[in-house]
């Protein structure tokens, strides 16, 4: 069966089945005609395969961490340079394990290059689709985060690169000026970086990093300047009283939209989740400890690297020519 044919009756199926649920019942319905039955298994067998045998855990203290992408027969591996910080093993999913070290990062597109540390043992390496981008509505397919089964979506939206997005305090800055001494926080975000280091509604800003400001503008610029995760030291006077809190800056996706319906609903996201140079982005409901591992079409041959799940229907990977350019320089 052709992929075109399987996905229209597989969409068939879903549709109907809106329409037909309370008329039928499971022992109704052949094996091989239910969305999980054999012929659905079939389709994705190659997949599957490629799946497991390229991808393994990576293990910090007992847990998982993220993935990685077996990228050579000698055992070397592409993962995300952000979430692996400390990863001890790589394990298979055959439930081998081996020790790993890290070799070099490449901070343009968070990814890095471990060595499995093996003696004589091949690796099956990731191949490499030779298509330059999937296909819009095309099937993308991960393995899950215990390497014991698949996570399938689609490709989801338009092929682009992601800004960068730059760190945030948390708060809504009011009056600003000599009058005032600096720039007063109107509002702090509940739960926000600034509120989480001590900062209260109603302070004067008056020094970002040792720097002396006045106006809003240069508190935005300063504090924009570095990225999520970066720790800033902000200075402010509190009823004639001067206090310094050290403030781990936060996503401003995430800050300042954190009622937002869809992100409560989400669940935990990726830490970095922008300033990547070309992403593709699909739907599959994979957690943040499951990025860097491959995302393959339906042949098995990987599209991209998964880099960030940016909220429950939306995860970002690298292209495969990214991936395999940053590689290059990676292995030089």
């Amino acid at each position: 069966m052709s992929s075109r044919v399987f996905r229209s009756r597989l969409v068939f199926g879903l549709c109907t089945g809106l329409f037909v649920s309370n008329a039928i019942h499971a022992e109704d319905l052949s094996t091989s005609q239910r969305l999980n039955g054999a012929n659905t298994r079939k389709a994705f067998a190659k997949t599957k395969q490629a799946a497991f045998a390229s991808t393994v855990r990576l293990i910090r203290n007992g847990k998982l961490i993220t993935h990685g992408t077996i990228v050579s027969k000698e055992g070397l591996l592409l993962t995300k340079a952000s979430a692996c910080v400390g990863a001890r093993e790589a394990v298979l999913a055959d439930g081998q394990a081996y020790p790993v070290r890290i070799r070099r990062r490449d901070e343009k597109t968070d990814l890095a290059l471990l060595q499995i540390m093996a003696k004589d043992k091949s690796f099956e390496p990731v191949q490499w689709s030779s298509d330059m981008l999937p296909k819009e509505g095309g099937w993308m397919v991960s393995a899950d985060p215990k390497l014991k089964g698949l996570k399938v979506g689609v490709n989801s939206g338009t092929p682009r690169a992601i800004k960068r997005e730059g760190g945030v305090i948390g708060v809504i800055l009011g009056r600003d000026g000599d009058a005032t001494g600096g720039i007063a926080i109107a509002e702090v975000v509940p739960r926000a970086a600034g509120a989480t280091a001590g900062l209260k509604k109603g302070d004067v800003v008056t020094k970002v990093n040792g720097k002396s400001v006045k106006r809003r503008e240069q508190v935005i610029e300063l504090v924009g300047s570095h990225d999520p995760g970066d720790v800033v030291s902000i200075e402010v006077i509190r009823n004639e009283r001067s206090f310094s809190y050290q403030v781990t800056l936060g996503h401003r996706s995430v800050t300042f939209e954190m009622f937002n319906r869809n992100l409560q609903m989400s669940g935990p996201v990726s830490k970095r989740k922008d300033n990547f140079p070309m992403i593709i982005q699909h739907d599959l409901p994979l957690p943040p400890e499951a990025m860097g591992g491959p995302v393959l079409d339906i042949n098995g041959k990987a599209v991209g690297l998964n880099m960030a799940r940016v909220d429950r229907v939306t995860t970002y990977a690298l292209t495969a020519k990214i991936v395999q350019e940053s590689l290059k320089t990676l292995n030089r």
